[in-house]
């Protein structure tokens, strides 16, 4: 017969991969640090593995230790995710769930949605965290989040999706620019421009970059912005061009700033999507909610 690890060892060992420190991980699970350390002794007994070690001063996971711990991560949010389910049967989309949001789109969709979510799931407690695309999949993949919306083209693994919508671009320009005051930008007035974007590490950069195949322009090098907003003050500051998303435009981002916006023809869109863990016990919830998401985007477009 094979014994299993309880699920307190679990919690034990995921405590400790976030604090390493002992004294924090026992506060942080509410027992003493004798408990928590016998814990982790019995949890390497049953699995015949060192977890962690320790010396005067510094407490370290062991390679077994970490990829145990990620693995637990997801158990016990894959656990408390049954709670909920079973405490929700029959009212979906109640209790807590955890969503996770890239800057381009969470500010942006969200307020369409949120009156129809408390409307129609007035149960439901949405905890929202705005993230980069690689720390949002890092969030879903460990338990941490339930879902996320995200943009393709990105990989994201195995992780199930819905589509939600195809977002697209305008060219924003300061008014003194040579394409201001055009009804729409065709790709040949991109060509080999220098355009502003946003910095490393946010999705929309590439997606930007690949709106067009093959590209019709080139990147600002020199400059690059850490928001939206950011990017379009540089824009009305006379510095360069720059893509905006639609839903970002159709939000009057660009209320207040100086800057012409004109729709670009030929344009290859970014698709805006929600994902989740294949083995989430909140799938059909997480549906549901792609739906509502997608429903507020078409009511807000319309």
């Amino acid at each position: 017969m094979t014994h299993l690890p309880s699920f307190r060892q679990l919690r034990f060992l995921v405590a400790l991969a976030d604090e390493l420190h002992f004294g924090r991980a026992a506060a942080r699970c509410n027992v003493t640090q004798s408990t928590l350390s016998a814990g982790l002794k019995e949890l390497e007994s049953t699995l015949g593995i060192v977890v962690a070690e320790r010396s005067k001063r510094h407490v370290f996971l062991t390679s077994i230790g970490e990829r145990l711990a990620e693995r637990a991560r997801r158990l016990l949010a894959d656990a408390e995710a049954m709670v909920e389910m079973a405490a929700a049967e029959g009212r979906p989309l109640s209790g807590l769930l955890r969503l996770g949001a890239i800057p381009t789109i969470g500010p942006f969709l969200l307020p369409k949605a949120m009156p129809a979510l408390r409307q129609r799931f007035p149960d439901l407690k949405l905890i929202l965290r705005e993230e980069l695309t690689d720390r949002l999949l890092d969030g879903l993949t460990s338990g941490k989040l339930d879902g996320a919306l995200l943009a393709l083209p990105f990989a994201i693994g195995d992780l199930e999706y819905a589509e939600l919508f195809d977002d697209g671009y305008q060219l924003a320009c300061g008014l003194r620019h040579p394409l201001a005051n055009r009804d729409k930008i065709t790709e040949e007035d991109l060509q080999g421009r220098t355009v502003l974007l946003l910095e490393k590490g946010h999705c929309l950069q590439e997606h930007a970059l690949s709106a067009f195949s093959p590209p019709a322009f080139h990147a600002e090098r020199e400059f690059a912005a850490t928001s939206l907003n950011t990017l379009i003050s540089m824009v009305s500051e006379g510095l360069g061009v720059t893509l905006l998303p639609q839903i970002a435009v159709d939000a009057h981002v660009a209320q207040g700033h100086d800057v012409a916006l004109a729709p670009i023809e030929g344009v290859l869109p970014r698709k805006v999507i929600l994902a989740w863990r294949k083995e989430s016990p909140r799938s059909e919830e997480l549906r549901t909610l792609a739906e509502l998401f997608r429903s507020a985007y078409r009511q807000g477009d319309a």
